[in-house]
C-alpha cells in the first residue's frame, strides 16, 4: 500500500479517476461521519479548496445553530466566523439597526470577528457601542438602500466614511456589506473587511458571501419575530393591566397612577423607574402675588411647562426593582438633589414635552447625571428613557423616567412605544379622575344649593308656631311636647272638613287665604286617618305642609292654590268618590301627598317652552321635563329629616311611597294621558257588568298595574278639575290659565322670536270660549265621562263639566255671531268698492252672431 503522499499525488494527477472512484465506492457511513463529526479548521487558507462534503457539513452545522442558539449574537458570531473563512476576509462585523428618539441609527453588535476569535471578545458592550446615523458611510448606505455592496477600493468610493476607522485605528481597504431584512425593515448590516491574498473581493467571494448571509437573515428574522412577539405581548399586558387598575381608583390621581404603574412593572423591562407629578396650578392666589409685586420676593424665572405653569414636582414615586426585594418610595415635596431630578432631565422634558431616550448617560455633557452610585444600593444610571404624561387637554401632568434596561442595552423604539402607550393611557385616564371630580363638585354644589334653597323655603319656627302654637299652649318647643297633646292641639287649630266643603267636588279656594289652605291640607291627612297610624310627628306634618306651600312660586295659575286644589280633589275622589276601597291607607297617604306636590316650583311655562329655550331642566330631563322636576323637588323634601312625613315607615313601605310619587306626578304630563286612557277605559268596561262590589274590588286591588292605571287617571282628573267647578269659579280660573298661557306666548315672541300658537297668543283672546269648548271635547270629556261610569259618586264632576261646556258654547256663539257680522260688513264694503258692470239684455257674453 502506498503512503499518503503518493496517494494524494496520484489523485491530483488523475482527477477523472478520483471522481469515478468516489462516485462508486464512497460508503454511506463515510458520508454520515462527515455530517456528524464537528468541523475543525486548522488552516483557514485551505478553505478556498473545501470539498462539497465539508461545505455540506458546514451548512448542517449552521442549521443546527438555528435550532439551538437562544442568543442572536452568539448564532450570528458563528455565521460571521464561517463567512470570514469562506471569503478569506481579514475580519467581519455586524451592526444592528434601531431607532431612538424617532431617529434611526446603527450600532456595533459584533465587532472584529475572525475565524478564530472568541465570542466574548467580539461582543460589544452596550456602554462602548459605536453609534452613528444611517446616512453615514457605506454601512449606513446599505441599511438605507437595503441592497448589498462590494467596494474594491474604499478610497475611491464617495460614500465611505472613516468614522469607525478613527475610533479603532483600523485601516479599511476593501469591503462587502449585506443588509439583514425583515420584509422592508432593515434589522442590521453584515460587513466583511479586507480580502487576504488579493486586492479585492471577487465575484465568487461576493456570491459565496450572499449565499451564507442568508443563514444570518434567517437567524435575525427568527429572533426578530420572537422579540416582536415579546414586545406586543408586553404592550397588550401593560394596557390591559393599567386599564383595569385605572378604573379601580377614580378619586385620586396619585393612587390611580401608582396602582397602574406598580401592576405593570414586570412588563416595563427596566431596573427602576420614577414618576414625578407636576403642580397643576396655573395662577397664584392674589395674596401670594403681593410679595412679588412689592419687590420683596424675586419673580419666578425658572423653567415652565408649554402651557405656562411653573415646573414644580410636588411628589415623586420611586419604584426600585433591581434588588432582591422590590421597594417603593413616595417623596412629597422632593428636594432638588433627588437622584431622579438632579440631572435636570425630568425638568427638561416638562419644559419641552419631548421623549428623551439616552444611552451611556455618564458621558453626556448637557445633563448632570451622577457617575457614581445614586444611593446605598450601589445603583448606577446607564441608560434613561423619560416621557411626559399628557392629559386630554394637552397639559403635562407628570414625568415618567425609566432607568437601565434589564439586558444592559439602551432603550429602543419599541421600549419607547410601550412606555409611551402607558403614559398616554395614564394621561387620558386623568380625564376619568377629572370627570369624577367634576361630578363630585357638582354633587357638592347641588347639596349646597339644596341647603340654601331649603333654608329659604323651609318652614321657619315662627311660621310653624302660627299653626302649631305650642309656645302659647304649652310654653315649650314642639320637640319638647308630647305627640298626643300636639295631635289634639293641631286638630283644634285646623278647620273641620265640613266647614270648608273639603269633601265636595264643588270646593272653591277663593274664600280662603293661602295660610288657611295649609291648615286645610293638614285636615285632609287627619280625615284619611293616616297621621297617627303612620306615626307622623305633628311638627313634621305642619312643617312639610308649610314648606310645600312656600315651594310654589307666585305665578298666575300654577301656584299654591292650584297645588292645593289638586290635592283636595284627590282627597275627595278617595273619600267622596269612594275610590279608596281599592287602595291601602299607605297608598292614600302617598297619593294625596303627591297631589299636593305635583306642580311644586312650576315656572309658568310648559315642557315645550323648556325644550325650545334649551333650559337646564330640558337638558337634565329628556321627557316629562317639568313633571320630573316636581318629582325631584318632592323627593328632596323627603330627604330632609325635619320635613320627611314618611320618616317612621319601614324601608319597603318608604320605597312603595317613592314609587307612588313617581306614578302620580309623572302622570300629570298630558302627553302621557292619551297613552293611558284606553287602558283605563278597558278597566271600566271590565268592571261595569260585574254585579257585586266585591268583584270590582278584587279585580282592581289584586292587580297592582290596574291600581296604578286608575291612580294615574285620577291624577289627570285632579289636575283638570277646575274645568268641573261651578261656572262662577271655572270662569275665573279659565282666565287665570289663559293669562299664564299668554305670558308664555309673550316670551315665545320676544325671547324665542317665534309666533305663539293661538292658545298662547293674547291677540287671540276673544277665541277663548271656542278653545275651551275644544279642550273640553278633545281632552276633558273622556276623563269625567269614564269616571262617572266607573263610580256614580263622581258624576257631579261630569255634570259640572257639561254645564261649563254649555256656558262656553254660548259665549262661543256670541263670538261666532260677532265674527259673522264683521265678515258680512267687510263683504259689503268690498262689493261697494268693486261694483259689477251692467249686463246688456239678451246679449251673450261668450259668443256673437254676425
Amino acid at each position: 500500500m502506498g503512503d499518503k503522499d503518493s496517494v494524494e499525488k496520484y489523485l491530483e494527477n488523475n482527477p477523472q479517476f478520483a471522481k469515478e472512484y468516489f462516485d462508486k465506492k464512497l460508503r454511506q457511513e463515510v458520508i454520515a461521519s462527515a455530517f456528524t463529526e464537528k468541523l475543525e479548521i486548522k488552516d483557514p487558507s485551505s478553505f478556498k479548496d473545501i470539498s462539497q462534503i465539508q461545505e455540506a457539513n458546514l451548512i448542517f452545522e449552521l442549521l443546527q445553530e438555528l435550532q439551538t442558539s437562544a442568543l442572536l449574537e452568539q448564532a450570528m458570531h458563528k455565521v460571521l466566523q464561517r463567512i470570514c473563512m469562506l471569503v478569506n476576509a481579514d475580519r467581519c462585523s455586524y451592526y444592528i439597526c434601531r431607532s431612538r428618539n424617532g431617529i434611526p441609527e446603527l450600532a456595533t453588535s459584533l465587532f472584529d470577528v475572525t475565524p478564530t476569535s472568541k465570542y466574548d471578545s467580539n461582543l460589544v458592550n452596550p456602554c462602548s457601542e459605536i453609534v452613528f446615523p444611517t446616512d453615514l458611510g457605506i454601512v449606513g448606505h446599505t441599511a438605507h438602500s437595503k441592497k448589498p455592496v462590494n467596494v474594491p477600493d474604499v478610497s475611491k468610493n464617495s460614500k465611505f466614511s472613516d468614522f469607525v476607522d478613527k475610533q479603532t485605528g483600523y485601516k479599511t481597504k476593501n469591503l462587502m456589506s449585506f443588509p439583514i431584512l425583515a420584509e422592508k425593515e432593515c434589522l442590521g448590516v453584515m460587513m466583511v473587511l479586507n480580502k487576504i491574498g488579493a486586492e479585492e473581493f471577487s465575484k465568487n467571494d461576493e456570491a459565496l458571501f450572499h449565499k451564507y448571509a442568508n443563514f444570518a437573515q434567517v437567524l435575525a428574522l427568527q429572533h426578530h419575530t420572537a422579540y416582536m412577539f415579546n414586545v406586543e405581548s408586553r404592550r397588550s399586558q401593560v394596557l390591559l393591566w393599567s386599564a383595569s387598575k385605572v378604573f379601580e381608583e377614580l378619586t385620586d390621581i396619585e393612587r390611580q397612577f401608582h396602582k397602574a404603574l406598580y401592576t405593570v412593572r414586570i412588563y416595563l423591562n427596566c431596573e427602576r423607574y420614577s414618576v414625578g407629578l407636576l403642580d397643576m396650578t396655573k395662577e397664584k392666589e392674589f395674596y401670594d402675588e403681593w410679595p412679588i409685586k412689592l419687590g420683596d420676593v424675586e419673580p419666578y424665572k425658572g423653567p415652565k411647562t408649554p402651557d405656562g405653569r411653573e415646573v414644580i414636582f410636588y411628589k415623586i414615586i420611586d419604584y426600585l426593582l433591581e434588588g432582591p426585594k422590590e421597594e417603593i418610595k413616595v417623596i412629597p415635596g422632593p428636594p432638588a438633589d433627588h437622584w431622579a431630578l438632579v440631572s435636570g432631565l425630568p425638568t427638561y422634558v416638562s419644559e419641552n414635552g419631548f421623549i428623551c431616550n439616552m444611552m451611556n448617560v455618564a458621558a453626556d455633557d448637557y445633563f448632570t447625571f451622577q457617575k457614581e452610585p445614586v444611593d446605598d444600593t450601589g445603583f448606577i444610571i446607564k441608560n434613561v428613557l423619560s416621557l411626559p404624561i399628557v392629559n386630554k387637554k394637552e397639559e403635562i401632568v407628570g414625568i415618567a423616567t425609566f432607568f437601565n434596561r434589564k439586558d444592559g442595552r439602551p432603550f429602543d423604539e419599541h421600549d419607547e412605544q410601550i412606555t409611551e402607550a402607558l403614559t398616554q393611557f395614564l394621561g387620558w385616564s386623568v380625564l376619568v379622575c377629572d370627570t369624577h371630580d367634576k361630578l363630585n363638585r357638582m354633587e357638592w354644589r347641588k347639596d349646597i344649593a339644596s341647603e340654601v334653597l331649603m333654608c329659604q323655603v323651609k318652614c321657619t319656627p315662627t311660621e310653624l308656631q302660627s299653626i302649631l302654637n305650642t309656645k302659647e299652649k304649652f310654653d315649650s318647643e314642639p320637640e319638647d311636647c308630647d305627640q298626643k297633646e300636639m295631635y289634639k292641639l293641631l286638630r283644634s287649630t285646623i278647620p273641620e272638613a265640613k266647614d270648608v266643603d273639603l269633601l265636595l267636588f264643588s270646593f272653591s279656594d277663593f274664600p280662603l287665604s293661602e295660610h288657611d289652605l295649609i291648615k286645610c291640607g293638614i285636615r285632609c291627612f287627619f280625615e284619611l286617618n293616616v297621621v297617627e297610624k303612620f306615626k307622623v310627628p305633628a311638627e313634621t306634618l305642619t312643617r312639610w305642609m308649610y314648606t310645600v306651600r312656600k315651594g310654589y312660586r307666585d305665578i298666575t295659575y300654577h301656584n299654591w292654590r292650584h297645588g292645593f286644589n289638586v290635592g283636595q280633589t284627590m282627597f275627595c275622589l278617595l273619600q267622596t268618590g269612594r275610590l279608596r276601597k281599592y287602595y291601602s291607607d299607605l297608598d292614600a297617604f302617598a297619593m294625596v301627598a303627591a297631589a299636593f306636590c305635583h306642580d311644586i316650583d312650576h315656572r309658568g311655562t310648559n315642557n315645550l317652552y323648556q325644550t325650545k329655550s334649551g333650559s337646564p331642566l330640558a337638558r337634565l330631563h329628556g321627557s316629562s321635563i317639568m313633571e320630573r322636576h316636581h318629582l325631584d323637588y318632592s323627593k328632596n323634601l323627603m330627604a330632609e329629616e325635619s320635613l320627611n312625613i314618611f320618616c317612621n315607615l319601614q324601608k319597603r313601605q318608604f320605597e312603595t311611597v317613592q314609587h307612588l310619587f313617581d306614578v302620580c306626578i309623572i302622570a300629570t304630563d298630558l302627553a302621557l294621558y292619551f297613552k293611558k286612557r284606553t287602558m283605563f277605559q278597558n278597566i271600566v268596561n271590565a268592571t261595569e257588568p260585574m254585579p257585586e262590589e266585591k268583584q270590582w274590588i278584587d279585580h282592581i286591588s289584586n292587580n297592582p298595574i290596574r291600581k296604578e292605571i286608575i291612580m294615574a287617571m285620577m291624577m289627570t282628573g285632579c289636575d283638570l278639575s277646575a274645568i268641573t267647578k261651578p261656572w262662577e269659579v271655572q270662569s275665573k280660573v279659565a282666565l287665570m290659565v289663559a293669562a299664564e298661557f299668554w305670558e308664555q306666548g309673550d316670551l315665545e315672541r320676544t325671547v324665542l322670536d317665534q309666533q305663539p300658537i293661538p292658545m298662547m297668543d293674547r291677540n287671540c283672546a276673544e277665541q277663548l270660549p271656542k278653545m275651551q269648548c275644544g279642550f273640553i271635547d278633545f281632552v276633558c270629556s273622556f276623563v269625567y265621562k269614564e269616571f262617572s261610569r266607573f263610580h256614580k259618586e263622581i258624576t257631579p264632576m261630569f255634570d259640572g263639566l257639561n254645564n261649563n261646556r254649555k256656558e262656553w258654547a254660548a259665549l262661543a256663539e256670541v263670538y261666532n255671531a260677532k265674527m259673522a257680522k264683521i265678515e258680512e260688513e267687510k263683504k259689503k264694503l268690498e262689493d261697494a268698492a268693486n261694483p259689477k258692470p251692467a249686463e246688456e239684455g239678451g246679449k251673450s257674453k261668450t259668443c256673437t252672431v254676425c
